[in-house]
């Protein structure tokens, strides 16, 4: 095929997608049918999901494996549904491009069948979206679109094809040979900028300044590999080191420096220690509510140094910052050589792992129990154990992001935890989409029934696919984190409270084998390793359905008296 040889924008957008890496794509009928079909011949996989939050999720979940965009397309009547499902990807600093049909110029204002205005839907959860009217404008928008999802923050783009189906879009020519592009070869990151020296030597200065500094890190440190300069700095700088929900992992969670997660989500040791840093530096960390307990966690005027390369980000809610400008790898090891090979007290790391091992020693018979109801923290320990060396680990939001973050160990090497950005529900799909990027790898997806119930039908997305995950369903028939607090709030009021947060009892693994798929009930703590190990060396997607105890409640973040 020459460069000057048509082709249709199907056969573009299919070839150029194969020609450039993407294995997967993810999607709900109707939509670009020409192209999935062309996709076929090429040999990437089309997974057609359930709803279209669904594959949004799960193209998030082939992202922040593949270090490249997820793509997921859905028809024009299905696109709000599909923009409500890149919230996560925006939220968690993802890349995914995302595509939908819309009807034709001539049938818009007009009170068309389906039709809304898509503009508005995907402008809160994308960095870029945009209208393609003819396909001459397919090359120039799709290299567009990925660099927009690439570059800088990751998070989603949006292209909004001619045609209900993208039918004008498909069956239009393109005068551009589908080759690999330049373009489309970035992976995450696609580049690293090191600060200025300037920004780097003030850095160093403040940091050598202070006696007792914390390092925070965050999703920007996971997309840049910045985990081996993460211990490094710590190290140099004797310095414990927290991480956000979303660098969870980056380093060996069982590390002396390693103080757990911060904010909101944390485990108390960490907090603890965070507030007592002098100063604190935050490593490609968005500095919000969640992992800093509402901006309490470190003291708001706190001196800070803070690495990001999204400038918008630096000193955006701490005033006392230094900032420096520039991929978190790159820089840190800038800094590194900066500081030299400082004497450093080593009294503040003392007593930040003497908090943590008396924190750990205080958790060790809920590690252990054998109670029935199953405690939550003895699932916690079966899964350490049996997650491979390279296993992926994808927990959803509230508690199943708290009880895995803050008591499911990780080594910080070859391990990756995939967390819920805020979106229920998210944790399978996206376990999926984790799966079809890395299918030599073994996959834990934790999951609360609560979630479970919001995505259920990708079971016999897995099963048809043969996409094998090994789903721990977190089952306390009901939302156990708000359980308490809705029934405090009840107090002596006439009603029954649990109508407000309780449902079920249901055995989801005999859910599961209505849908073709093995499943194991667990009810005694004992069968939870036996389980996980069966279901581990599986071939296909396996519901392990733990029975837990309602009741059992989460490590609670730490704050400082009166706050």
């Amino acid at each position: 095929m020459t460069h000057a040889e048509p082709v249709t924008g199907a056969e573009y957008l299919a070839r150029s997608l194969a020609a450039n890496g993407t294995t997967h794509v993810f999607f709900i009928d109707a939509v670009l049918r020409r192209t999935l079909i062309e996709l076929g011949t090429l040999g990437v996989q089309r997974v057609l999901g359930h709803s279209e939050k669904a594959v949004a999720y799960m193209a998030d979940g082939y992202a922040r494996i593949a270090g490249r965009p997820g793509i997921c397309f859905a028809q024009s009547v299905g696109a709000a549904n599909l923009a409500a499902g890149l919230q996560d990807a925006y939220l968690g600093r993802t890349p995914v491009i995302a595509m939908t049909g819309h009807k034709q110029p001539s049938m818009q204002h007009r009170n068309a069948y389906q039709e809304i205005p898509h503009t508005p839907l995907f402008a809160p959860v994308t960095k870029f979206s945009a209208r393609v009217d003819q396909a001459a404008d397919l090359p120039r928008l799709m290299r567009q679109a990925w660099r927009e999802a690439m570059t800088g923050t990751p998070r989603p783009a949006h292209l909004d094809l001619n045609g209900l189906q993208a039918e004008v879009i498909e069956t239009g020519v393109v005068h551009e040979a589908p080759v690999a592009d330049p373009a489309f070869q970035l992976t995450l990151p696609p580049h690293r900028p090191v600060a200025s020296p300037a920004e780097i030597e003030r850095a160093a200065e403040r940091i050598l300044r202070a006696r007792k500094v914390v390092i925070v890190a965050g999703e920007g440190a996971t997309a840049s590999a910045a985990g081996k300069e993460l211990l490094a700095l710590g190290e140099l700088l004797v310095a414990p080191i927290a991480t956000s929900l979303g660098a969870r992992g980056l380093i060996p969670t069982r590390h002396r420096l390693s103080i757990g997660c911060a904010g909101n989500y944390a485990a108390p040791p960490a907090n603890q220690i965070v507030h007592e840093a002098e100063l604190v530096v935050f490593v490609g960390c968005e500095t919000g509510d969640q992992v800093t307990h509402t901006w309490r966690i470190p003291a708001i005027d706190t001196p800070c140094v803070q690495i990001d390369l999204d400038p918008t980000d630096i000193g955006r809610s701490y005033p006392n910052t230094v900032g420096v400008m520039g991929d978190p790898k790159a820089t840190l090891a800038a800094l590194i050589a900066a500081l030299g090979r400082p004497e450093r007290d080593t009294a503040f790391a003392d007593r930040a792992a003497e908090i943590m091992a008396t924190w750990r020693q205080n958790r060790a018979a809920a590690l252990a129990s054998n109670a029935s109801p199953i405690w939550p923290d003895r699932l916690c320990a079966e899964i350490t154990r049996a997650l491979p060396a390279d296993g992926i680990l994808v927990a959803d939001t509230g508690y199943s992001s708290i009880w895995s973050s803050s008591l499911i160990e990780l080594n910080g090497e070859g391990q990756t935890y995939l967390r819920a950005a805020g979106s229920l529900g998210w944790s399978f799909p996206a376990a999926l989409g984790a799966k079809c990027a890395a299918p030599h790898r073994k996959v834990i997806c934790w999951s609360g029934d609560g979630a479970l119930y919001y995505h259920l039908t990708e079971l016999e997305t897995a099963r048809r696919r043969g996409i094998a995950v090994v789903l721990v369903v977190n089952n306390n028939s009901g939302f156990g984190q708000g359980w308490p607090n809705i029934q405090r709030q009840q107090g002596n009021k006439p009603g029954d409270v649990a109508e407000l947060v309780r449902f079920g009892p249901t055995n989801f693994a005999d859910v599961a084998k209505v849908f073709g798929l093995r499943g194991i009930r667990v009810e005694d703590p004992s069968q939870i390793g036996p389980a996980l190990r069966d279901a581990l060396a599986s071939d296909e997607t396996v519901v392990v359905d733990v029975a837990t105890d309602i009741d059992c409640r989460a490590p609670e973040p730490w704050l400082p008296e009166g706050m």
